[in-house]
């Protein structure tokens, strides 16, 4: 082959590896999602940790951080773990660790801290690494007290100087007692936390009856134990379902208890702010939809971690009522989901049902022991072993000593002479001088002894099945007793919370609702205020107002004929000048409110235009919830909407009068029952105006009034007012439609009427 053909051949060779782009991101995005699923997010059945979390609590076993240890700074936790271990961020090392020392957290917290390491209303307002300090707790050995004894696998570590487990071996099922969340990719997992005794009592059953199905465990395992306490209010059908599938939700709800005329919350619902709690509160009383609570206190102190404070207004509130409301409109009550989903022995994540989880954990638990039980005996023979040469030697100690002293290879001339093994040989030319005693022989035979009668318990343990599993049963019982405690969280079956209506949450106290020229609104306590004595913005004025409860729905008309409400209750002080309707509704441009109407929903009120048409209509017709309103009243083309008139007495429409004044000062009284009840449209015609005289503007209807039996009418003139007194009224009663009578000469500029009820 020529230069020239070998040049060619090199030209020809690509040594770039080439792949379609579809399946280069395919295989990288799946290589991503499993290191996310099985790397990082997600805990292994075996110990219930993540790989970060086992990493930690292993680094600070090398550290020697034990519970009985003093305690050493974070930072040089964090410092070995991401050097040695896990080369990642130390901010996500760090919180990782912070987080298994939360005691409102973690149900059995693994690191037992000192300092700021955060609180229940900011979990992440925990010290920064140099200045907090931990070490592990009691809860802790459960996990580690094994690792030495060939119970785990071994892996090297990132740079492949150093051994780290593959996993720990957990005595106790760690996943369900403190439970995970995490999410991956396509997969997440939110697994409860639960009381120890109960779960060690469901493995227990499980061990001896492999028969158990997941309803009769649920017999043991109650529902998840919140380390917050709480009230899990799920009903018990919804637990057994959640523990047959491994999903669903839980509702955990706050405990309270009165105190006085207080209410004490003395437990908030898992991963709750008490803070946020108070601010939810305190923003329906800003928003004057919680009128019924006084006043709000947070008394939470070092021994009283959860201590919420809410004062009712008064003794008369009800106070079951009052907490329903609130558990249905704060986190005072709040969902969570389960589903639990873990990798499991095979290495493959799945979501699984609470047997299903515990048997898996059984037969890892039961492969540790046995793992501990034989690498116990592999240690116990070869200890046997050696105590074989050395009482050999012991009972030939002149000639040992002999070879010791002549042999220039004593070894090799001391397996010959006593047929013993290199180990045994090397023990014996191991001994020291005071070994050399007769006790020594005396001991060598009882710990022979003693070895022998393990060797032989651990043969039949390792052979029997019965055997290995009343070991499990004894050792979980023991951890049960040595580490358990009382269920925290109650399991009570309550209705689901209720939001009270808005009027049920309003004591009802008189108002009187007041409406200015220029769309303001306000209402002031009490029937008994002068609405035209107020103050009023510069260039507004009073226009209308209307007398009800604060329970009561406040309806406002427009001058297109639409109807608005707002609660009463949550309208503005008359001690401001209160503030404009536009703001809260939405009226057509250019429109502008005429009038206001307050009252029990059948209620009449009557509805008239300038152009001397109109009808009565009951207040419950008006009501909407829509901002843009609700049409009602049909406004002619040039016509202007009339200040609504109340119509008082239960008897209507009886011997009730509607009263009418137009603009040239004449006064018409005729019976309201003349007059028709709609729910909308144009209503009949009130006063005789001819149309030709509106349009010119020379005639309109200016006031209505609606008069019960025995009431007077009040007029009032440039500052002057006319009583009108039934007997007065007579001469001014005509049929409906006619133009009335003229009222006294310096009467004729009306610039409002009044009904005064008689004395």
């Amino acid at each position: 082959m020529t230069a020239s053909d070998n040049m060619q051949t090199r030209l020809e060779f690509d040594p770039v590896e080439k792949l379609a782009l579809r399946t280069f991101t395919e295989k990288a995005y799946l290589d991503y999602s499993m290191y996310v699923i099985l790397d990082r997010a997600l805990p292994y059945i075996g110990d219930g940790l993540k790989p970060v979390q086992r990493r930690i609590i292993y680094a600070m076993s090398e550290l020697g951080l034990r519970v009985t240890s003093k305690h050493k700074k974070s930072a040089r936790t964090v410092g070995d773990v991401l050097g040695k271990f896990h080369p990642h961020g130390d901010s996500a090392c760090y919180e990782a660790m912070v987080h298994m020392a939360q005691d409102f957290a973690y149900r059995y917290p693994i690191i037992d801290g000192q300092g700021n390491w955060g609180s229940t209303d900011d979990p992440k307002s925990f010290a920064a690494m140099r200045y907090t300090e931990a070490r592990l707790t009691a809860y802790a050995a459960t996990l580690l007290d094994e690792l030495e004894q060939g119970t785990v696998e071994w892996t090297p570590n990132f740079d492949g100087t150093l051994l780290e487990p593959v996993l720990l071996p957990a005595q106790l099922p760690n996943l369900l007692l403190n439970g995970a969340s995490g999410i991956a990719v396509g997969m997440s997992t939110d697994i409860p936390p639960h009381n120890l005794r109960e779960v060690v009592s469901a493995v227990v059953r499980l061990l001896e009856e492999p028969e158990t199905t997941a309803k009769q465990l649920c017999q043991h395992i109650k529902g998840p134990d919140f380390p917050t306490g709480g009230e899990l209010v799920t009903p018990r059908k919804e637990l057994n379902e959640i523990y047959a599938t491994g999903n669903g939700t839980l509702r955990l709800r706050a405990t309270w208890e009165r105190e006085d005329n207080d209410i004490i919350i003395t437990n908030l619902p898992f991963q709750v702010s008490g803070s946020k709690v108070l601010e939810q509160i305190e923003a329906q009383r800003q928003a004057k939809k919680l009128p019924l609570v006084d006043d709000l206190r947070d008394e939470s102190d070092h021994e009283n971690p959860v201590r919420l404070v809410i004062s009712p207004k008064s003794g008369k509130v009800d106070v079951d009522a009052l907490m329903g409301h609130l558990f249905a409109t704060t986190d005072l009550e709040r969902t969570l989901r389960v589903n639990m989903n873990c990798i499991g022995l095979d290495g493959r994540p799945a979501v699984r049902d609470i047997k299903t989880l515990l048997a898996e954990w059984l037969q890892f638990r039961t492969d540790t022991v046995r793992r501990r039980l034989r690498d116990r005996l592999g240690k116990v023979e070869d200890r046997l072993h050696i105590l074989d040469g050395l009482l050999i030697a012991f009972l030939n100690i002149d000639e040992v000593i002999r070879i010791i002293r002549r042999e220039d290879k004593p070894k090799e001339v001391l397996m010959k002479r006593f047929e013993i093994s290199d180990i045994q040989a090397e023990a014996i030319l191991n001994l020291r001088l005071r070994q050399l005693a007769r006790l020594e022989e005396i001991e060598i035979r009882s710990e022979q002894k003693a070895l022998a009668e393990e060797r032989d318990w651990l043969n039949q343990v390792l052979k029997s099945d019965a055997k290995l599993r009343k070991l499990i049963r004894d050792e979980l019982l023991a951890l049960a007793e040595k580490h358990g405690d009382k269920r925290r969280t109650a399991i009570v079956e309550r209705e689901a919370a209720q939001a009270l209506a808005e009027t049920a949450l309003v004591s009802s106290e008189p108002v009187t609702v007041v409406l200015s020229v220029g769309g303001w609104v306000r209402a002031a306590k009490g029937h008994e205020i002068d609405p035209a004595a107020l103050s009023y913005k510069s260039g507004d004025s009073y226009l209308a107002s209307a007398l009800g409860k604060s329970t009561q729905m406040a309806v406002f008309l427009d001058n297109a004929g639409r109807a608005y409400c707002l609660p009463a209750h949550s309208l503005p002080s008359a001690r401001g000048q209160g503030e404009p309707l536009t703001g809260r509704l939405n009226p057509a441009p250019g429109a502008g409110f005429r009038g206001v109407l307050i009252g029990e929903p059948s209620m009449r009120w009557l509805l008239a235009t300038d152009m001397g048409y109109g009808f009565f209509v009951q207040l419950g017709e008006l009501h909407s919830r829509n901002r843009a309103g609700k049409a009602c009243l049909r406004v002619p083309e040039g016509a202007d909407v009339l200040i609504p008139a109340a119509c008082a007495g239960a008897d209507f429409p009886g011997k009730a009068l509607v009263a009418a004044v137009n603009s040239e000062g004449r006064l018409l009284v005729f019976p309201a029952a003349d007059l028709p009840e709609l729910a909308r449209g144009k209503g009949n015609k009130i006063f005789g105006i001819s149309t030709r005289k509106f349009k010119a503007g020379e005639e309109k209807l200016s006031h209505i009034a609606v008069l019960a039996a025995g009431d007077s009418l009040l007029l009032f003139s440039n500052q002057r007012s006319m009583t009108l007194k039934p007997a007065d009224l007579a001469e001014y009663k005509g049929a409906r439609g006619q133009r009335g009578a003229v009222l006294p000469r310096g009467w004729r500029k009306v610039d409002r009427i009044m009904v005064a009820p008689p004395a």
